[in-house]
């Protein structure tokens, strides 16, 4: 049985090193391919992103530079939503779906609102009081010090132009709620009990939608369960995969 490359995509504003313990439990048995996405961590300086769909662009064009014909993509948040941008765009080389603490709907005026003036705030004050404030949402104020400490590193290594020029293009996303009834494949949507950016509501919601979903909810977990609860994590997501490694 051939193991399906695995594609994961971080949120924002983080960078590959967010899905570390996912590369480092499953790199010995598949490919596992964790990009940093245009602006963030080591991709090229100055490359910031100027409309949601390129981000989806680029993931395609690395599966090709790398020859990765088909993959189980996987993405958390706004990760999450390139994934399903990148459904809409090359649906035919995605063997599974996994959406993890997401949503499929557009922005409001008022998201639109407050991502712009988040945008603003960026570029005027740099990182460090925003990390500082959204910390103990990202991950919950119980969880361990060290997820903590590289949640936060991660966020203050962003460089502001960058976190501001994706939340701007994240104003403009599509709405892929409609997408979501049409995916053929198997999905995997994740959410930590916790999470206050997408609650449980969300993915509820999704899982609906989805014709071939399961769902599985973090005790214990905010918005980023892969760090909070890595062992469970990986658990549920190994078995999605091979679910999708034998029907394939």
């Amino acid at each position: 049985m051939t193991a399906i490359p695995l594609v994961l995509v971080h949120g924002h504003p983080f960078d590959h090193t967010m899905w570390r313990p996912q590369t480092e439990a499953f790199a010995a048995s598949r490919r596992v391919v964790a990009p940093d996405l245009r602006g963030y961590g080591a991709s090229v300086p100055d490359a910031e992103v100027d409309r949601f769909e390129r981000f989806a662009q680029d993931i395609e064009a690395l599966l090709d530079e790398l020859a990765v014909r088909a993959c189980v993509l996987a993405g958390l948040s706004m990760g999450g939503q390139i994934a399903m941008d990148c459904y809409r765009r090359f649906p035919g080389r995605i063997r599974g779906l996994v959406l993890a603490d997401t949503f499929p709907a557009a922005e409001t005026p008022e998201g639109v609102r407050v991502r712009h003036a988040m945008a603003d705030r960026l570029e005027r004050e740099g990182m460090r009081g925003y990390a500082d404030e959204v910390l103990e949402k990202m991950v919950a104020p119980y969880a361990s010090p060290a997820v903590k400490a590289h949640v936060h590193g991660m966020m203050t290594a962003t460089r502001p132009a960058a976190a501001a020029a994706a939340l701007r293009a994240r104003a403009a996303r599509p709405d892929y709620r409609d997408l979501l009834t049409r995916v053929t494949v198997p999905a995997l949507v994740l959410v930590g009990a916790d999470d206050t950016y997408t609650p449980v509501a969300e993915a509820e919601a999704m899982h609906a939608a989805l014709p071939q979903s399961r769902l599985h909810v973090f005790e214990g977990a905010a918005h980023l369960p892969n760090l909070e609860r890595a062992e469970e994590f990986n658990s549920v997501l190994g078995e999605f995969l091979a679910r999708v490694d034998a029907r394939s």
